[in-house]
């Protein structure tokens, strides 16, 4: 009888994921709530002063192209496509940063990523203070917040802290209602889930606020700011 090939790859043991092993006061699970903030206030930046686009949130993109294909005012087919494929280009470059530093080097992971980041915050701040954000700048602003935000989904998914993905809460409120003791559950992970949604309001609320104002670059500060205290803050 022949014996099996085996693949090489599926022998190699494989880390085990973060989540559980990280708690809600864990460093990761404090940059990673720190991040949900800035996540809200660069949807707020992109949808409010990009021109109802998403840099964070591509399932609000996807859908927003189909508004703009159907006639509604206000929406851009081309600036949610520039979003979708400089997030892509991101999220493939989260990729190769996690080749690169494997999964057990997970703090110089996430800085390598909140680095870039931060830089990417700053220079769409830059972009806006220099031309504001008309014509073919609010492209390269979208462009540039839409690598970023690849990058840091990329990276945040593959460090697998439960109900923390940083750019979107429909699992986590699936999961807050569907396992609460409403439903007849434990409640697992309560608490994580309401400081999820709350540092997502956190975020979303100033960055609002001053977008409304017409402050738009500094918004764009404030989230480079943001990151940047949490890349020198993240101890682990």
């Amino acid at each position: 009888m022949t014996k099996p090939v085996e693949d090489p790859a599926a022998a190699r043991p494989r880390p085990p994921l973060a989540g559980p092993q990280v708690h809600d006061r864990h460093p990761l699970a404090l940059a990673l709530f720190a991040l949900t903030a800035v996540s809200g206030l660069l949807d707020a930046v992109s949808y409010l002063g990009l021109g109802h686009v998403f840099t964070a949130n591509m399932t609000g993109n996807v859908v927003v192209i189909a508004f703009a294909l159907a006639g509604a005012p206000g929406f851009s087919v081309m600036g949610s496509l520039t979003s979708l494929a400089a997030f892509l280009a991101g999220a493939v470059l989260a990729g190769r940063l996690a080749a690169r530093h494997g999964t057990e080097r997970r703090g110089r992971w996430l800085r390598t990523a909140l680095v870039l980041e931060v830089a990417l915050h700053a220079a769409a701040a830059v972009a806006v203070f220099a031309w504001s954000a008309n014509g073919p700048t609010r492209y390269a602003v979208i462009a540039v917040l839409a690598v970023a935000m690849g990058v840091r989904n990329g990276t945040v998914r593959g460090l697998g802290v439960p109900d923390l993905t940083t750019t979107v809460l429909t699992l986590t409120l699936t999961g807050l209602a569907a396992d609460s003791r409403l439903a007849g559950g434990a409640a697992p992970r309560q608490q994580r889930r309401i400081l999820a949604v709350a540092t997502m309001l956190a975020g979303a609320l100033p960055g609002a606020v001053l977008v409304l104002h017409g402050q738009l670059a500094w918004a764009l500060v404030a989230s480079a700011v943001l990151a940047g205290a949490t890349v020198l803050l993240y101890r682990e």
